[in-house]
């Protein structure tokens, strides 16, 4: 399906619209900026302090503006290589959480009823320090976990806790994010991640991801640009997402068969002697053995499979082919190749096939493999690391593709399940919502001897936790440094932009510092973050007061030069072939493995999916972002237009939703932008913490209705191998 042409500009301006309505709050425009005309002629202490957003994983770069002492506008920074002086509705509207009036602010202790009440830190610690030493005593430090997702501080301050501990059950929140891509990539190319040449490419494929949906303000403008430039963009999605405006193509496809597309591609690729023979002959290993396996994969057996037609498989092909290399497939993030089906992992390695076969590996236009600065050894006996525990991480064993820097954490839920695991932390994480079956975390932790949440809402983990430990929002603290690699290296840093606004909250390091030193392992915490994150930096040539003053800082590296990588794979060369597979009792080479949900007459397909202004349940009780969501009704389950004429259903009816595991009710769109068949439902909605009033049951939660599994080898949620019907509420 063709696109027609939307400008770049057309689009900017929408979303620098939606950045105002958010950083407005509940007031009109117009009276927003009456109050800031009001205020900015006004006398007034202003200072500007950098910081990075907390809005998601990317961590951009921004300045804040206080006004005596008060948060009053943000703006991107412009050296950091995510933001490029803008940012996302997302920063904008996460900064009320500051001054939200439905904060933890103060450590609270679940009563035997069930309701929390507020205690000192000094208690906070001496208990849980007790509790924690009685776990160990009875049942091992291996009987510990923490589940934390991936901040500056708390990735770095979680695992030297654990280990301090002898637990090596540290884990990310990847498993229900993007745990199955990167473990993938790792293996087929030697690293986590790719990027693609967008000025230089001459034709990009979209595998389910959305720049317009899960903004970071360079993609939407490299995107944005290489569509201006004539890139042919082509999008393969059930739903026609918002990136579509800048596409050419549209390809809808039926869910989880997105691997029996690329490796019908990969077959015209061999078969019509499309594919680059130096690369391959030169660069990768395994080939022999996926091309004779590729001859199974021919367009008219994917078509039946993906309801993509043949010819329009070959076309994709052959256009590919004839752009190459500067032509690739997009890397991906959460979607089909993040954690969503039983074939998400081997998803991720045919795509990284298809730019094997292109050539595309480091050509410009292509697809490219960048390094990333790291810190160096550090002197300073302070900073030592614990001892390695001698445990193994749970789940290790039963899932051995699973990123070592990650772990899966439905592993972790299902020893907590069976009892393996007695102590739970978790740190910014809401497992019990965001991750794998909600009514699954509720049992798990209602079992656990001991569960702890540092949070700085009372989210639904938190409402289920023993304690609750408040931390300052992102604003109020300084945070060890974050690095970001490329074609050009970079540093950034959380410093202080708002005294603290509620004292009976703490820092990342000082709530860890306090937990060890209670725990009986203060001496590997014997410093503070501005100590550690001043070391780190030292290490790249970086002093820690100018990097408080800029935010961001380039770093010197190596030039970028184009061609082919050292890929750091077993092999040393792009593997087709991943023995470590074979060890783990999974096909080797790459190839085709069916989603694991087969369809019954009048079931749905259900995906799921990011809204631009909004990050999975951290954002939903933001009350500038939720009313937004209000306002355009955006919990509402899409439809196609045919769909709905079957079950007699328009835009603003209320649904039925249900699956195996759970039944609910939302507002129905109608829609020509998905394929009949399936469902659509944003992932940001149907919270059950009633201390969060805006998002309470507003909406309804994808989490519900998936049953717990995992992907074998890697462990993953599985998040979209589900099966629902819908029906008109009431009917």
């Amino acid at each position: 399906m063709f696109i027609s042409d939307v400008s770049r500009r057309t689009f900017l301006k929408g979303t620098a619209a939606t950045a105002a309505l958010a950083a407005a709050g509940s007031l009109s425009v117009g009276a927003w900026r009456a109050q800031a005309a009001e205020v900015g002629g006004q006398a007034g202490k202003t200072v500007e302090a950098p910081s990075l957003c907390n809005g998601c994983s990317s961590k951009c770069g921004l300045v804040a503006t206080t006004v005596d002492g008060r948060l009053w506008t943000l703006r991107g920074n412009e050296i950091h290589p995510y933001a490029q002086g803008r940012i996302c509705a997302r920063a904008h509207g996460l900064a009320q959480l500051a001054y939200s009036d439905e904060r933890v602010t103060q450590p609270l202790r679940r009563k035997e009823d069930g309701s929390f009440e507020p205690i000192d830190w000094d208690t906070a610690f001496a208990e849980i320090g007790q509790k924690v030493k009685d776990v160990i005593a009875q049942s091992g430090p291996e009987s510990l976990a923490i589940i934390q997702d991936p901040r500056p501080s708390g990735k770095q301050y979680s695992k030297r806790f654990m280990h301090a501990l002898g637990s090596p059950n540290v884990y990310a929140h990847s498993s229900s994010c993007n745990l199955s891509k990167e473990s993938a990539y790792q293996l087929a190319i030697g690293a986590t991640g790719f990027s693609n040449d967008f000025a230089n490419a001459k034709m990009v494929m979209f595998i389910g991801r959305s720049y317009g949906d899960g903004i970071r303000p360079s993609s939407v403008h490299s995107l944005a640009d290489a569509a201006e430039q004539g890139t042919r963009v082509v999008v393969v999605d059930p739903r026609l997402n918002n990136s579509g405006i800048f596409a050419t193509d549209w390809v809808p496809i039926n869910p989880g068969t997105d691997l029996a597309l690329l490796m019908a591609m990969a077959n015209v690729l061999i078969e019509e002697d499309l594919y680059d023979h130096d690369f391959v002959e030169q660069c990768t290993y395994g080939f022999d053995e996926f091309a004779a396996q590729a001859k199974e994969y021919t367009p008219a057996w994917a078509q039946e499979i993906t309801d993509v037609p043949a010819e329009r498989i070959k076309e994709l092909a052959r256009a590919m082919a004839a752009a190459a290399p500067a032509a690739s497939i997009e890397s991906g993030w959460r979607s089909v190749i993040g954690c969503s089906y039983k074939n998400s992992l081997e998803t991720a390695r045919a795509i990284t096939a298809i730019n094997a076969l292109l050539g595309s590996w480091g050509a410009k236009g292509g697809a490219l493999i960048t390094s990333s600065p790291k810190v160096g050894a550090i002197s300073d006996a302070r900073f030592a690391e614990p001892p390695k525990p001698e445990a193994k991480r749970i789940g290790d064993e039963e899932y051995p593709l699973v990123l070592p820097s990650a772990g899966t954490n439905v592993a972790a839920l299902q020893a907590a399940l069976d009892g393996r695991l007695k102590g739970l932390f978790f740190y910014n994480s809401n497992a019990a919502k965001g991750y794998a079956q909600p009514k699954a975390w509720t049992e798990a932790l209602g079992k656990a001897d001991l569960v702890v949440t540092i949070d700085v809402q009372m989210s639904e983990t938190a409402l289920q936790s023993d304690y609750v430990l408040p931390e300052v929002t992102y604003l109020e603290r300084l945070e060890l440094p974050e690095f970001v690699g490329g074609k050009k290296h970079f540093v950034g840093m959380r410093t202080v932009v708002l005294d603290r606004i509620h004292p009976e909250t703490k820092t990342c390091d000082e709530i860890f510092n306090g937990l060890a030193q209670a725990c009986g392992v203060g001496r590997f915490f014997q410093f503070t973050a501005e100590d550690w994150t001043a070391a780190q930096l030292a290490t790249v040539g970086v002093d820690i007061e100018d990097l408080k003053r800029e935010g961001v800082m380039e770093l010197s590296a190596a030039p970028f030069e184009y061609g082919p990588p050292k890929f750091k794979t077993a092999s040393g060369k792009f593997e087709f072939k991943t023995d470590k597979f074979a060890e783990a009792g999974l096909n080797p080479v790459i190839g085709w493995i069916p989603r694991k949900v087969v369809f019954k007459e009048g079931e749905f397909a259900i995906v799921g999916g990011k809204q631009g202004i909004h990050s999975h349940t951290m954002t939903q009780n933001i009350e500038a972002l939720h009313a937004i969501s209000r306002e355009y009704h955006m919990e509402r389950l899409w439809m196609s237009a045919k769909d709905a004429q079957d079950i007699g259903v328009e835009t603003g009816d209320t649904v039925e939703v249900s699956s195996s595991e759970h039944t609910g009710q939302v507002e129905v769109r109608v829609t020509q932008r998905l394929k009949p068949g399936v469902v659509f439902l944003p992932t940001h909605y149907g919270g059950d913490s009633p201390a969060q009033t805006r998002a309470y049951r507003y909406g309804i939660s994808l989490t519900d209705f998936i049953p717990l599994d995992a992907e074998p080898g890697v462990g993953s949620m599985m998040s979209q191998e589900v099966a629902v019907t819908v029906k008109k509420a009431g009917a």
